[in-house]
Protein backbone atom coordinates (compact mmCIF):
# COMPACT_ATOMS: atom_id res chain seq x y z
CA UNK A 1 0.00 0.00 0.00
CA UNK A 2 1.39 3.45 -0.86
CA UNK A 3 1.67 5.44 2.46
CA UNK A 4 1.03 9.75 1.86
CA UNK A 5 4.06 11.76 3.68
CA UNK A 6 2.88 14.60 5.76
CA UNK A 7 4.38 16.90 2.80
CA UNK A 8 1.62 15.54 0.42
CA UNK A 9 -1.13 15.45 3.70
CA UNK A 10 -0.75 19.13 4.12
CA UNK A 11 -0.17 20.52 0.30
CA UNK A 12 -1.86 17.67 -1.62
CA UNK A 13 -0.96 18.27 -5.84
CA UNK A 14 0.52 21.35 -4.98
CA UNK A 15 4.11 19.69 -4.62
CA UNK A 16 3.94 19.34 -8.29
CA UNK A 17 1.84 22.26 -9.40
CA UNK A 18 2.46 24.76 -7.16
CA UNK A 19 -0.95 26.26 -8.45
CA UNK A 20 -3.54 26.11 -5.89
CA UNK A 21 -2.86 29.21 -3.16
CA UNK A 22 -3.80 27.93 0.15
CA UNK A 23 -5.65 30.85 2.19
CA UNK A 24 -3.45 30.96 5.23
CA UNK A 25 -0.34 32.81 5.74
CA UNK A 26 1.60 30.18 8.22
CA UNK A 27 0.53 27.70 5.47
CA UNK A 28 2.04 29.37 2.96
CA UNK A 29 5.49 29.79 4.73
CA UNK A 30 5.97 26.25 4.85
CA UNK A 31 4.86 25.29 1.23
CA UNK A 32 6.95 27.79 0.04
CA UNK A 33 10.12 27.29 2.21
CA UNK A 34 9.50 23.44 1.41
CA UNK A 35 9.04 23.66 -2.73
CA UNK A 36 11.31 26.98 -3.08
CA UNK A 37 14.64 27.62 -3.23
CA UNK A 38 13.91 30.62 -0.91
CA UNK A 39 18.33 31.35 0.26
CA UNK A 40 20.67 34.05 -0.46
CA UNK A 41 23.20 36.06 0.87
CA UNK A 42 26.92 33.96 2.62
CA UNK A 43 26.60 33.66 6.19
CA UNK A 44 30.31 33.66 5.76
CA UNK A 45 31.23 30.60 7.57
CA UNK A 46 33.74 29.70 4.08
CA UNK A 47 35.98 31.98 5.86
CA UNK A 48 36.13 30.65 9.60
CA UNK A 49 38.62 27.86 9.01
CA UNK A 50 39.11 25.31 12.46
CA UNK A 51 42.66 24.68 13.06
CA UNK A 52 43.61 20.87 12.34
CA UNK A 53 45.49 18.69 15.21
CA UNK A 54 47.02 15.79 13.82
CA UNK A 55 47.41 14.56 17.42
CA UNK A 56 43.93 14.64 18.61
CA UNK A 57 44.47 12.79 21.54
CA UNK A 58 40.68 11.98 22.48
CA UNK A 59 38.66 8.92 21.61
CA UNK A 60 36.19 10.10 18.18
CA UNK A 61 33.40 7.93 19.77
CA UNK A 62 33.68 9.08 23.45
CA UNK A 63 33.59 12.63 22.08
CA UNK A 64 30.73 14.50 24.59
CA UNK A 65 28.44 16.44 22.70
CA UNK A 66 26.20 17.99 25.67
CA UNK A 67 26.22 21.01 27.12
CA UNK A 68 24.83 23.69 29.41
CA UNK A 69 22.12 25.86 28.21
CA UNK A 70 20.28 28.57 30.45
CA UNK A 71 20.69 25.94 33.34
CA UNK A 72 19.79 22.79 31.47
CA UNK A 73 21.73 20.21 29.88
CA UNK A 74 20.76 19.49 26.26
CA UNK A 75 22.18 16.68 24.61
CA UNK A 76 23.80 18.53 22.08
CA UNK A 77 24.02 22.27 20.52
CA UNK A 78 21.85 21.28 18.18
CA UNK A 79 19.29 23.35 18.12
CA UNK A 80 15.78 23.16 16.50
CA UNK A 81 14.98 26.44 15.61
CA UNK A 82 11.67 28.00 15.16
CA UNK A 83 9.45 26.92 11.67
CA UNK A 84 6.18 26.40 12.14
CA UNK A 85 2.21 26.33 13.89
CA UNK A 86 -0.87 28.48 13.89
CA UNK A 87 -2.30 26.31 11.36
CA UNK A 88 -4.45 23.00 12.38
CA UNK A 89 -2.22 20.95 9.71
CA UNK A 90 1.18 22.02 11.15
CA UNK A 91 0.46 20.09 13.98
CA UNK A 92 2.14 16.57 12.24
CA UNK A 93 5.27 18.85 11.21
CA UNK A 94 6.03 20.03 15.09
CA UNK A 95 5.12 17.07 16.78
CA UNK A 96 7.99 15.05 14.28
CA UNK A 97 10.63 17.69 15.51
CA UNK A 98 9.66 17.45 19.09
CA UNK A 99 10.12 13.95 18.80
CA UNK A 100 13.59 14.15 17.64
CA UNK A 101 13.80 16.98 20.82
CA UNK A 102 12.83 13.95 23.50
CA UNK A 103 14.97 11.17 21.95
CA UNK A 104 18.44 13.57 21.35
CA UNK A 105 17.42 15.54 24.65
CA UNK A 106 17.63 19.09 22.16
CA UNK A 107 16.26 22.85 22.60
CA UNK A 108 13.95 23.60 20.53
CA UNK A 109 11.68 26.26 19.16
CA UNK A 110 8.01 26.94 17.97
CA UNK A 111 7.20 29.65 14.97
CA UNK A 112 4.96 32.88 16.22
CA UNK A 113 2.43 31.86 18.37
CA UNK A 114 0.90 35.35 17.49
CA UNK A 115 -2.15 33.17 15.64
CA UNK A 116 -2.99 31.03 18.48
CA UNK A 117 -3.16 34.02 21.17
CA UNK A 118 -5.67 35.53 19.08
CA UNK A 119 -7.98 32.40 18.17
CA UNK A 120 -7.02 29.74 21.28
CA UNK A 121 -8.45 26.96 19.20
CA UNK A 122 -5.28 27.22 17.07
CA UNK A 123 -3.22 26.01 20.38
CA UNK A 124 -2.86 22.38 19.84
CA UNK A 125 -0.67 22.78 16.73
CA UNK A 126 1.81 24.46 19.25
CA UNK A 127 0.74 22.51 22.39
CA UNK A 128 1.75 19.09 20.85
CA UNK A 129 5.78 20.30 20.85
CA UNK A 130 5.23 19.89 24.94
CA UNK A 131 2.88 16.99 24.57
CA UNK A 132 5.37 14.76 22.47
CA UNK A 133 8.65 16.51 23.96
CA UNK A 134 7.81 16.27 27.68
CA UNK A 135 12.10 16.80 29.18
CA UNK A 136 13.47 18.84 26.11
CA UNK A 137 14.51 22.80 26.41
CA UNK A 138 11.06 23.92 24.52
CA UNK A 139 10.98 27.52 23.61
CA UNK A 140 7.93 30.14 22.81
CA UNK A 141 7.86 32.88 20.38
CA UNK A 142 6.34 35.89 20.37
CA UNK A 143 7.18 39.02 18.18
CA UNK A 144 8.49 41.97 19.26
CA UNK A 145 5.30 43.94 18.08
CA UNK A 146 2.86 42.19 19.92
CA UNK A 147 5.10 42.39 23.03
CA UNK A 148 4.92 45.43 22.35
CA UNK A 149 1.14 45.61 21.83
CA UNK A 150 -0.18 43.62 24.91
CA UNK A 151 2.75 43.67 27.50
CA UNK A 152 3.97 40.56 29.31
CA UNK A 153 0.61 39.34 29.80
CA UNK A 154 0.58 37.63 26.27
CA UNK A 155 4.47 36.73 27.01
CA UNK A 156 3.01 34.46 29.86
CA UNK A 157 0.04 32.94 28.02
CA UNK A 158 2.52 31.88 25.16
CA UNK A 159 5.01 30.01 27.94
CA UNK A 160 1.56 29.04 29.44
CA UNK A 161 0.19 27.72 26.20
CA UNK A 162 3.19 24.71 25.73
CA UNK A 163 4.84 24.59 29.06
CA UNK A 164 7.95 26.28 27.62
CA UNK A 165 11.26 26.49 29.31
CA UNK A 166 12.08 30.16 28.09
CA UNK A 167 10.56 32.65 25.27
CA UNK A 168 12.18 33.63 22.22
CA UNK A 169 10.93 37.38 21.08
CA UNK A 170 11.35 37.45 17.51
CA UNK A 171 12.55 40.60 15.75
CA UNK A 172 11.92 40.18 11.52
CA UNK A 173 11.16 43.84 10.39
CA UNK A 174 12.48 43.48 7.36
CA UNK A 175 9.94 40.78 6.16
CA UNK A 176 7.44 43.68 7.95
CA UNK A 177 8.21 45.86 5.83
CA UNK A 178 7.43 43.80 2.79
CA UNK A 179 4.28 41.66 4.29
CA UNK A 180 1.50 44.08 2.66
CA UNK A 181 0.23 43.25 5.92
CA UNK A 182 3.41 44.16 8.34
CA UNK A 183 3.97 46.25 11.03
CA UNK A 184 6.12 48.87 10.42
CA UNK A 185 6.36 50.79 13.36
CA UNK A 186 9.12 49.72 15.99
CA UNK A 187 8.57 51.88 18.59
CA UNK A 188 8.70 50.71 22.12
CA UNK A 189 10.09 47.50 21.38
CA UNK A 190 13.09 47.73 23.47
CA UNK A 191 11.15 49.02 25.99
CA UNK A 192 8.77 46.13 25.69
CA UNK A 193 11.78 43.78 26.37
CA UNK A 194 12.94 45.61 29.37
CA UNK A 195 9.58 45.57 31.14
CA UNK A 196 9.57 42.05 30.33
CA UNK A 197 12.53 41.08 31.32
CA UNK A 198 11.58 42.22 34.40
CA UNK A 199 8.15 41.32 34.91
CA UNK A 200 8.53 37.40 33.71
CA UNK A 201 10.45 34.66 35.70
CA UNK A 202 11.37 32.52 32.75
CA UNK A 203 14.28 33.58 30.35
CA UNK A 204 13.73 35.86 27.71
CA UNK A 205 15.86 35.02 24.22
CA UNK A 206 15.61 37.50 21.61
CA UNK A 207 16.02 36.08 18.13
CA UNK A 208 16.42 37.72 14.92
CA UNK A 209 15.05 35.70 11.52
CA UNK A 210 17.59 36.33 8.79
CA UNK A 211 19.42 39.67 9.11
CA UNK A 212 21.48 39.21 11.93
CA UNK A 213 22.19 41.22 15.48
CA UNK A 214 25.15 43.70 15.32
CA UNK A 215 26.90 43.69 18.91
CA UNK A 216 25.20 48.04 19.03
CA UNK A 217 21.84 46.04 19.10
CA UNK A 218 23.20 42.92 21.22
CA UNK A 219 24.45 45.36 24.25
CA UNK A 220 21.25 47.35 24.30
CA UNK A 221 19.78 43.94 24.96
CA UNK A 222 22.15 42.56 26.87
CA UNK A 223 21.56 46.20 29.23
CA UNK A 224 17.67 45.09 29.08
CA UNK A 225 17.94 42.13 30.95
CA UNK A 226 17.89 38.90 27.98
CA UNK A 227 18.85 35.78 29.07
CA UNK A 228 20.60 35.00 25.42
CA UNK A 229 20.85 36.21 21.79
CA UNK A 230 19.91 34.34 18.68
CA UNK A 231 21.76 35.70 16.14
CA UNK A 232 19.38 34.84 13.20
CA UNK A 233 21.84 36.46 10.38
CA UNK A 234 22.14 36.23 6.78
CA UNK A 235 22.92 33.28 4.58
CA UNK A 236 20.29 31.30 5.15
CA UNK A 237 16.38 31.35 4.77
CA UNK A 238 15.53 35.11 3.12
CA UNK A 239 11.96 36.17 4.08
CA UNK A 240 12.43 39.04 1.57
CA UNK A 241 12.59 36.48 -0.73
CA UNK A 242 9.71 34.41 0.66
CA UNK A 243 7.33 37.55 1.05
CA UNK A 244 8.63 38.44 -2.85
CA UNK A 245 7.39 34.66 -4.01
CA UNK A 246 3.74 35.31 -1.88
CA UNK A 247 3.46 38.56 -3.95
CA UNK A 248 4.17 36.76 -7.11
CA UNK A 249 1.75 34.07 -6.71
CA UNK A 250 -0.78 36.79 -5.52
CA UNK A 251 -0.38 38.96 -9.02
CA UNK A 252 -2.41 42.18 -7.39
CA UNK A 253 -0.74 44.99 -9.41
CA UNK A 254 -0.04 46.40 -5.86
CA UNK A 255 2.24 43.97 -4.81
CA UNK A 256 4.83 45.42 -7.42
CA UNK A 257 6.25 47.78 -5.54
CA UNK A 258 6.72 45.06 -2.54
CA UNK A 259 8.02 42.97 -4.68
CA UNK A 260 10.83 45.36 -6.01
CA UNK A 261 11.61 46.05 -2.55
CA UNK A 262 12.26 42.24 -1.60
CA UNK A 263 14.39 41.93 -4.69
CA UNK A 264 16.34 44.64 -3.31
CA UNK A 265 16.87 43.75 -0.05
CA UNK A 266 17.41 39.73 -0.46
CA UNK A 267 21.20 40.15 0.96
CA UNK A 268 20.36 42.92 3.67
CA UNK A 269 22.17 42.35 6.66
CA UNK A 270 24.85 41.03 8.77
CA UNK A 271 26.05 37.52 7.52
CA UNK A 272 25.64 34.98 10.34
CA UNK A 273 29.24 34.55 10.94
CA UNK A 274 29.96 37.72 11.65
CA UNK A 275 27.01 38.50 13.82
CA UNK A 276 28.23 35.53 15.93
CA UNK A 277 31.51 37.06 16.46
CA UNK A 278 30.24 40.49 17.14
CA UNK A 279 27.06 39.12 19.59
CA UNK A 280 29.58 37.05 21.59
CA UNK A 281 32.31 39.89 21.91
CA UNK A 282 29.46 41.51 23.82
CA UNK A 283 28.78 38.26 25.79
CA UNK A 284 26.62 38.56 28.50
CA UNK A 285 24.60 35.04 28.29
CA UNK A 286 24.82 32.42 25.97
CA UNK A 287 24.76 33.08 21.90
CA UNK A 288 22.84 30.76 19.67
CA UNK A 289 24.29 30.72 15.94
CA UNK A 290 21.08 30.57 13.68
CA UNK A 291 20.91 31.60 9.92
CA UNK A 292 22.11 29.47 7.33
CA UNK A 293 24.01 26.57 9.72
CA UNK A 294 23.50 23.25 7.14
CA UNK A 295 26.07 20.56 8.72
CA UNK A 296 27.38 19.91 12.07
CA UNK A 297 31.27 21.51 10.84
CA UNK A 298 28.76 24.77 10.43
CA UNK A 299 27.92 24.25 14.19
CA UNK A 300 31.59 23.67 15.05
CA UNK A 301 32.46 27.22 13.46
CA UNK A 302 29.67 29.50 15.33
CA UNK A 303 31.03 27.33 18.37
CA UNK A 304 34.52 28.38 18.08
CA UNK A 305 33.23 31.81 17.41
CA UNK A 306 31.85 32.27 20.44
CA UNK A 307 28.23 30.44 20.38
CA UNK A 308 26.68 28.03 22.58
CA UNK A 309 24.11 26.26 20.36
CA UNK A 310 23.64 26.34 16.51
CA UNK A 311 20.06 26.24 15.30
CA UNK A 312 18.68 24.63 12.11
CA UNK A 313 15.43 25.35 10.31
CA UNK A 314 14.84 24.53 6.78
CA UNK A 315 17.51 21.62 6.74
CA UNK A 316 15.14 20.06 8.91
CA UNK A 317 11.85 20.78 7.42
CA UNK A 318 12.21 18.37 4.77
CA UNK A 319 13.29 15.77 6.76
CA UNK A 320 10.15 16.33 9.13
CA UNK A 321 7.88 16.87 6.17
CA UNK A 322 8.87 13.12 5.17
CA UNK A 323 8.67 11.70 8.81
CA UNK A 324 10.26 10.52 12.08
CA UNK A 325 12.93 7.57 10.33
CA UNK A 326 13.97 10.94 8.26
CA UNK A 327 14.25 13.43 10.81
CA UNK A 328 16.37 10.81 13.25
CA UNK A 329 18.58 10.08 10.42
CA UNK A 330 19.21 14.16 9.67
CA UNK A 331 20.21 14.30 12.88
CA UNK A 332 22.61 11.50 13.31
CA UNK A 333 24.23 12.92 10.67
CA UNK A 334 24.56 16.58 11.88
CA UNK A 335 25.86 15.06 14.95
CA UNK A 336 28.39 12.84 12.98
CA UNK A 337 29.64 15.85 11.32
CA UNK A 338 29.99 17.96 14.56
CA UNK A 339 31.50 14.75 16.21
CA UNK A 340 34.37 14.47 13.31
CA UNK A 341 34.95 18.51 13.57
CA UNK A 342 35.31 18.03 17.07
CA UNK A 343 37.84 15.07 16.92
CA UNK A 344 40.31 16.61 14.00
CA UNK A 345 40.54 19.90 16.54
CA UNK A 346 41.29 17.71 19.94
CA UNK A 347 38.22 18.87 21.34
CA UNK A 348 36.53 16.01 23.67
CA UNK A 349 34.28 18.07 24.51
CA UNK A 350 31.95 21.38 23.86
CA UNK A 351 34.08 23.29 26.38
CA UNK A 352 37.07 22.44 24.57
CA UNK A 353 35.44 23.43 20.98
CA UNK A 354 34.64 26.77 22.34
CA UNK A 355 38.48 27.57 22.61
CA UNK A 356 39.31 25.86 19.43
CA UNK A 357 41.74 28.31 17.24
CA UNK A 358 40.51 29.72 14.03
CA UNK A 359 41.78 30.97 10.49
CA UNK A 360 39.74 33.84 9.92
CA UNK A 361 39.76 35.00 5.97
CA UNK A 362 38.22 36.82 3.44
CA UNK A 363 35.38 39.10 3.87
CA UNK A 364 35.20 37.83 7.50
CA UNK A 365 38.51 38.95 8.34
CA UNK A 366 37.91 41.98 6.52
CA UNK A 367 34.40 42.90 8.36
CA UNK A 368 36.05 42.16 12.29
CA UNK A 369 38.91 43.92 11.19
CA UNK A 370 39.16 47.10 13.83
Amino acid sequence: MKTTSTAEQLFGNEIMTKAKLTSSRKMDHLRICSQENIETGTTLFDDVHLVHCALPECDMDAIDLSVEFLGKRLGSPLFIAAMTGGHPDTAEVNRVLAAAAEKYWLGIGVGSQRAALEKPELADSFAIVRETAPHAFVCGNLGAVQLAEHGAEWAERAVEMIDADALCIHLNFLQEVIQPEGDRSAVGCLEAIRQCCKDVKFPVIVKETGNGISREVASQLWDAGVAAIDTGGVGGTSWAKIEGIRADERGAAGDKALRELGDSLLTWGIPTALSVFEVAGTRKGPVIATGGLRSGLDIAKGIALGATLGGMALPLLSPALSGEEEMYASVDSIHYQLRAAMFLTGSANISSLQSARTYITGALREMTRE
